[in-house]
């Protein structure tokens, strides 16, 4: 017990983010942004590491295997469909990417749809609904129009009784 207690961490800082020791490392990983559950669960499979485990127990080698694993899924033998970026337009490979660099890289997508003038670029640009979501009833900023007819009735019955 006083070996395990010793390695036990309370945090443990996998590609940038602390995740809880406390917490089973496939539930862990899905904290960071760009991991879901299937692909930790294919990342620990093919890092070799138990997924049952709590986080503060893994050890450093470990550790190390999960990043690397997390920055090249490929060499670890985890099939290209469960990549968040397949066929990427710019670099023309299947890529996983995670952490602050994937918000960098659908901040550069939607970039690339406004300069293209493509019909969600547009959408983007305008600030309006791009996923064919309506657009009659909501995603309405400022006022909504119940609240001003109901005062503009008000105001009619007013000038009404004053008459």
């Amino acid at each position: 017990m006083s070996s395990e207690g010793s390695s036990y961490k309370a945090v443990i800082r996998i590609a940038g983010v602390d995740l809880p020791g406390n917490v089973k490392v496939g539930y862990a990983l899905p904290k960071i942004r760009g991991v879901g559950r299937s692909f930790s669960n294919a990342v620990l499979r093919g890092a070799g590491v138990n997924p049952d485990a709590p986080t503060g127990q893994l050890t450093d080698e470990e550790v190390s295997r999960i990043e690397d694993a997390l920055r090249e899924p490929g060499k670890y033998g985890i099939p290209s469909w469960l990549f968040n970026r397949q066929k990427d337009p710019f670099i023309g490979k299947s890529v996983h990417v995670v952490g602050p660099d994937l918000l960098i890289q659908l901040r550069k997508d939607v970039e690339t749809m406004m300069k293209l003038k493509s019909w969600k670029g547009v959408r983007h640009a305008l600030g309006l609904k791009v996923r064919g979501q309506r657009t009659r009833t909501t995603g309405r900023l400022g006022q909504t129009v119940g609240v001003k007819r109901k005062a503009i009735q008000q105001q009619q019955q007013q000038q009404l009784q004053q008459k």
